[in-house]
């Protein structure tokens, strides 16, 4: 049977791999892909305790952390999608916007 805790163990690992992938990786969008990473381990934080408690209030904050994070995702690729077209990389070390 699956409880509680193997669900916290699953986002706390879900979540370490996003923090690595954000502190460790240079590249844009691995590092948003890593962000999402992040966010997701809280949704599944969220959404075990929801059904170990039996309240509906998790799943409703889940449904508007989702929201938030697809429109994180759109603004995310639209900035580097402009970064790339004006600096012709995506990689982190390579980009300086103060400098022209």
């Amino acid at each position: 049977m699956i409880t509680l805790q193997h669900y916290l163990v699953l986002s706390a690992i879900l979540f370490t791999l996003g923090a690595v992938g954000v502190m460790f990786r240079r590249n844009l969008i691995v590092i948003l892909m890593s962000l999402e990473l992040m966010l997701n381990a809280v949704n599944l934080t969220f959404i075990a305790f929801s059904r170990y408690l039996g309240s509906v209030e998790g799943q409703v904050f889940v449904l508007f952390t989702m929201v938030v994070a697809a429109a994180e995702v759109a603004v995310g690729l639209a900035i580097a999608v402009a970064i790339f077209r004006q600096r012709g990389t995506i990689n982190i070390n390579d980009i300086n916007l103060m400098k022209w």
